[in-house]
């Protein structure tokens, strides 16, 4: 079975995703095990070891007296976080309330929207499935549509994607749902565009940003959504389970709370007094956004960053030796971070993925679209050239034997 070497001889290579000096080793900063090359941090994340410790620092102070925690300092630390985290994605903290997750807070928003027999929320057929599962259950309640408009790979132009989805577009679309970064394709979408023409068409923009807070700048004040949901226990670091929904400030008193019962007592915006309170929970990883923030600061995130797109356009490159299949996505900043699609041939995809952990201690997923299946690789600032290395020595053992 193949292996990474010690830590110590990691990111040595002027191609590593880390571009800090060479005897830097921002992999020894997380707690992630040595033995797996960890190619998927767009699943759940990773957490670096100093957030992690200041998150265990806030639930040893909840314990150690809940009660003061919970109902005499809370809210203020949660004010805090808000407002270090509307400084970071240029957002009135008024307009921010914490959730665990996006889909969470989009239930917030497909659940409060008023929908009648016969409208129509126009998405595409990029979307993440509890998602599109979610709206397909309000539209099923309502008797409104979910309009998927296939937006076909490959991709060649930003006008070519809007004018998919916008050809969508009815006298009866009432709402354009889409994601900032798609999940199953690791696709940037011009979601900007799409605002834009969806605000003068009166249409109301609900965006799935779970990909997008530090994986790409964030200005939540410029995009001008009227609903915007992001997590940052993805590409921000924080621990699992922390996430933000975003509302215009016209639209606040249009959200219902999914957890009725009691409004929270904290001064500000009726969007974090009807949703800031979500029953008896640990709020330690919100805490943490202060310390993620302060993290990506001290290391220089925008240099890692771009480390990972680099590292990410390598692996495109050797794979595609490997396949010999083209790129479904054009090699730009504009369309990927640092995620990437790697084209494969039809193949067992769950034998693959399997066998590529076990046998190479690689794991990443595959994805597909239409009848096209990919590998997809998120990087962070702990993978370095060596661990693209060691996915395409196991794709070249591997592939040839689980063909279909």
């Amino acid at each position: 079975m193949t292996r990474s070497p010690p830590q110590e001889e990691r990111h040595t290579d002027p191609m590593t995703a880390n571009p800090h000096e060479d005897n830097y080793d921002l992999r020894s900063l997380f707690i992630l095990r040595s033995d797996v090359v960890f190619l998927n941090h767009g699943s759940f994340g990773a957490c670096p070891r100093p957030v992690f410790d200041v998150y265990q620092r806030w639930q040893l102070e909840l314990e150690q007296q809940p009660v003061a925690f919970m109902q005499r300092r809370l809210n203020e630390l949660l004010q805090k976080a808000r407002n270090e985290l509307g400084a970071y994605v240029n957002a009135d903290p008024e307009d921010l309330v914490f959730v665990t997750n996006v889909t969470y807070g989009l239930n917030i928003v497909l659940r409060s929207l008023t929908l009648a027999p016969g409208d129509e929320v126009l998405s595409t057929d990029h979307e993440y499935g509890s998602l599109n599962r979610a709206w397909e259950w309000v539209c099923n309640r309502t008797g409104a549509h979910y309009i998927r408009r296939p937006v076909p790979l490959p991709i060649t132009s930003t006008e070519e994607v809007v004018d998919a989805i916008w050809s969508g577009v009815t006298d009866r679309t009432r709402v354009l749902f889409c994601s900032h970064i798609t999940s199953p394709t690791a696709l940037t979408f011009p979601v900007a565009e799409l605002i834009d023409k969806a605000r003068a068409a009166g249409i109301t923009t609900v965006i799935d940003g779970a990909h997008a807070p530090g994986q790409i700048p964030l200005d939540l004040e410029a995009l001008g959504a009227d609903y915007y949901a992001a997590n940052c226990h993805k590409w921000m670091m924080a621990p699992k389970g922390v996430g933000f929904l975003h509302a215009r400030k016209e639209l606040h008193d249009k959200l219902e709370p999914l957890l009725g019962g009691k409004a929270s007592d904290a001064k500000g915006s009726r969007l974090i007094a009807d949703h800031q309170y979500q029953g008896t929970r640990d709020p330690a990883a919100f805490l943490t956004i202060p310390e993620t923030i302060r993290f990506m600061e001290q290391h220089d995130w925008r240099r890692v960053r771009e480390g990972c797109h680099q590292l990410a356009r390598y692996a495109r490159e050797q794979v595609a030796q490997i396949t010999g299949l083209p790129s479904v996505i054009p090699d730009s900043r504009r369309w990927f971070a640092q995620m990437a699609l790697l084209p494969i041939p039809a193949c067992d995809g769950a034998v693959l993925k399997g066998r590529l952990l076990d046998e190479f201690g690689c794991e990443l997923p595959v994805t597909g679209h239409g009848d096209q299946q990919f590998l997809r690789i998120s990087l962070q600032g702990y993978n370095s050239r060596e661990d693209v290395d060691t996915l395409v020595e196991g794709l070249s053992a591997l592939l040839p034997q689980v063909l279909r």
